[in-house]
């Protein structure tokens, strides 16, 4: 076995931090900054330390790693991009103020790269000419930059984050669905071999496009994403990717249409208490802007609207909500008093559980004014029903009925079916058999690289600190010397022929530092193995610990080595 490092503390750049970073809100952020790691440049923006990049460099290896046995081939672009080919699919736009823009000396128009589908499709367009050439999957670990409006959580939401994102190139719809299939499976390779806690749920394309798409989730309390698991089956998805269908009920019971007078009833919550009905008996409808264009969004009373379902039903068009000028402008729309029946100029959206036939209370368009008995389907109108509502807990699982349960999430990974969206903008054919043209059909594949190191880190870190999983850590023993000189000696030696066996070494050979810090130290740093060099030194005996079980011993030198060599 080649020998690995030796990396001495005395000389490795990474201070020690006691107290969190005072602009840290998650436990990667404050465990990454104190244990030396990383340090923050700018917001959104990262450099990684000697330790933090040998993690990084590990997630890349076993990414590379599996990559490379579906048979994917690496390769690299630039992240500085001309505009043109987002203007042929349209994200110059889509992407918004997401995007980073910037112009060259002569005025032309580049971008910083948020992800490389077009970029890929034209290499392939360049190199494949056949059918013969095919298929092919193409793989880069690349930075990408993205805008956020609001930068945090240290690197979980960055501006430049690193990625591995893979493209496949097929020429038919089955072929697609195999290079999907290999990109799952070595996803859950991957994420097993991080040792990463993860689920994978249906989602939603976004402006990625495409049909199938599964996000791999990391449950966490720092996460982002909101998933709902079913207790009683396999269903899991992003909430976001939830669906319901329409069921539409028998209302030839009910009355016709009343107003009623409703002084002082504005908010669904007094309209309820002044009626003593349950709020799930009332219908909310919120106005918001579609490109300039007013859109009502109906939903129960009970229930609040997920804006982002909104804003991912319309996208690219911009979503805002209506203001004081709009009302002035439409004397039609009364503020708290909005109902679906007689809406004029308004597209009406609703959420599945406003199907035909259910009767609700809502606004009868008339200040201090509700009216009751308005059934769906026979007083007003649904131009498009969109699942638009937040899931809530123990909301019913769409597959078998039982109460979901939901959970915070990171993202690590999305895979999705392209199809045919960047072929046909970019026209990417190759020669089929017949001698025609082929049209041809895509997958894209992401892990987030540099997230995987953020998610680890809030799913292994205990109270004294990180705790990283054997394969990604940036040593497999730390090696503390307690500060005597015949501590130290017997560190170092203990360190060199653990390195000659093989096994990556961090020692603790700074001197001038108390063993309780130094010791510290070892847990917040989080490597697997804890071996310390105290008291008993001079007789050739060490302390071993474990350092996610918290179990230790002491042992001969010579049976240490052993345990962490066998």
């Amino acid at each position: 076995m080649a020998n690995a490092q030796v990396q001495r503390m005395s000389q490795l750049m990474a201070k020690t931090l006691r107290d969190d970073p005072a602009d840290a809100e998650v436990l990667s952020h404050k465990l990454l900054v104190r244990a030396g790691y990383v340090r923050r440049t700018a917001a959104g923006i990262w450099s990684w330390l000697p330790l933090g990049k040998r993690v990084l460099a590990n997630v890349e290896r076993i990414v590379r790693e599996e990559m490379d046995a579906i048979g994917a081939q690496e390769v690299l672009l630039p992240a500085l991009l001309p505009r043109e080919p987002y203007d042929a699919t349209g994200r110059w736009d889509e992407y918004g103020q997401e995007l980073f823009r910037l112009k060259d000396r002569k005025g032309g128009d580049y971008l910083l790269g948020p992800t490389h589908e077009e970029i890929f499709t034209l290499l392939v367009k360049d190199q494949c000419t056949s059918y013969k050439d095919l298929p092919v999957i193409l793989y880069q670990i690349q930075h990408k930059y993205r805008d956020e409006a609001r930068p945090r959580a240290g690197i979980l939401r960055g501006r430049e984050f690193l990625m591995k994102d893979s493209y496949s190139f097929d020429l038919e719809d089955d072929g697609l669905a195999r290079s999907y299939a290999l990109h799952r499976e070595a996803y859950q390779k991957i994420f097993a071999r991080l040792g990463l806690d993860y689920r994978i749920c249906a989602a939603t394309a976004g402006a990625m496009g495409g049909s199938k798409s599964e996000e791999f989730l990391a449950p966490a309390e720092a996460g982002e994403d909101t998933f709902a698991d079913c207790p009683n089956c396999d269903f899991a998805a992003n909430t976001e990717a939830i669906t319901y269908a329409l069921n539409p009920v028998d209302a030839s019971a009910v009355p016709a249409a009343e107003d009623i007078p409703t002084p002082d009833t504005p908010t669904i919550e007094t309209l309820a208490a002044s009626l003593g009905v349950p709020a799930s008996a009332t219908l909310k409808n919120l106005l918001v802007k579609v490109d300039g264009e007013i859109v009502a969004v109906g939903v129960p009373g009970d229930r609040e609207v997920d804006l982002d379902k909104v804003e991912a039903h319309f996208a690219p068009a911009t979503v805002e909500m209506v203001t004081e000028a709009d009302f002035a402008a439409r004397p039609d729309l009364v503020r708290g008093y909005v109902g679906p029946q007689g809406l004029a100029k308004v597209k009406y959206i609703a959420d599945p559980r406003i199907a035909p036939g259910t009767a609700w209370i809502t606004g009868a368009n008339k200040q201090d004014t509700h009216a009751k008995n308005v059934v769906a389907g026979r007083d007003f109108e649904v131009d498009e029903y969109v699942d638009v509502v937040v899931v809530q807990e123990g909301d019913p699982c769409p597959k078998c009925g039982t109460g979901l349960k939901l959970d915070r999430a990171i993202e690590i990974g999305h895979i999705f079916q392209l199809g045919r969206k960047y072929a046909d903008a970019l026209k990417l054919d190759v020669l089929g058999q017949n001698g025609k043209p082929v049209r041809v059909t895509m997958g894209s594949y992401g892990v987030g690289v540099s997230r995987a190191v953020a998610a680890l880190a809030e799913q292994t870190a205990d109270d004294k600190g990180l705790c990283w999983p054997a394969e990604v850590a940036p040593a497999d023993v730390h090696v503390v010397a307690a500060g005597k000189a015949v501590q130290t000696e017997l560190a170092l030696d203990v360190s060199d022929k653990l390195a000659a066996a093989g096994v990556r070494v961090l020692v603790d050979d700074r001197p001038g530092v108390s063993p309780g810090v130094k010791f510290t130290d070892a847990e917040l740093i989080g490597v697997p193995w804890i071996l310390v060099a105290g008291r008993r030194a001079a007789e050739g005996v060490v302390e071993l610990k474990n350092r996610r079980t918290g179990a230790r011993e002491e042992l001969p030198v010579a049976e240490a080595l052993s345990r962490l060599t066998s």
